[in-house]
């Protein structure tokens, strides 16, 4: 996460977000937070946030990795994926089911 956040910061890679994903905008509004925050909630993950690394790939060609994290109260999952150009974040909702943490 380290590495993805100094690319970021840096303007090495940017971060998109699926806007069109119904459950990713409904999240934002039923946690009552602005999109800026999301970006600070994926740029703060951890390796203990670290969920899997899900099956299927982005576009086909790239991995996907899923974290957990705690926001208001509130298990939120998080999807991204890391392409030569940008981190997508896939999802960003309520969990649908209780996260197992790996390194937790």
């Amino acid at each position: 996460m380290e590495e993805i956040r100094v690319k970021v910061i840096s303007g090495v890679k940017c971060l998109l977000y699926l806007n069109d994903r119904e459950k990713n905008a409904q999240a934002l509004l039923d946690l009552e937070i602005a999109p800026n925050k999301r970006t600070e909630i994926i740029m703060a993950l951890k390796p203990e946030d670290f969920y899997r690394i899900e099956e299927g790939r982005f576009h086909d060609l790239f991995e996907m990795y899923s974290f957990g994290k705690m926001v208001k109260g509130i298990e939120i999952y998080i999807k991204i994926s890391i392409t030569e150009r940008n981190v997508v974040c896939v999802s960003f909702h309520e969990a649908e089911f209780p996260i197992d943490y790996p390194f937790k």
